[in-house]
């Protein structure tokens, strides 16, 4: 399943594929035309309880894990990343994220997710 994560103020390519902001909170400096997405799945977003109390934070990184996946089997985003994992197997999606840290961020939960339950 071709599903990346990318930060979102870095450069648009063309084998991104079908580009996803998946941030809650519109991200700061960039304009909705310079960011070139497909859609904004705000959505799938961490919560803002549990954004707040994550805050980017490695120490908290394994808990912040576990507290987003609960949060993303809720009934009512399934039809949502169905939808997602449906494209996904047709062309590449490219998860967009406007945190400074690539390695621990909801973008990279949420496509971890994406492959191992659809």
């Amino acid at each position: 399943m071709p599903i990346s994560v990318k930060r979102i103020y870095d450069a648009p390519e063309k084998n991104d594929g079908y580009r996803v902001l998946v941030d809650r909170l519109w991200p700061r400096g960039i304009s909705k035309d310079s960011a070139h997405i497909d859609e904004w799945l705000k959505e799938l977003a961490p919560s803002d309880a549990l954004r707040k109390w994550f805050h980017h934070d490695p120490e908290r990184w394994q808990e912040f894990q576990k507290r987003y996946t609960t949060e993303l089997n809720s009934s009512a985003l399934q039809e949502i990343l169905q939808r997602l994992g449906t494209m996904a197997k047709k062309k590449k999606v490219t998860l967009l994220f406007g945190a400074k840290d690539i390695e621990h961020n909801n973008a990279v939960v949420l496509a971890s997710f994406i492959k191992k339950t659809l």
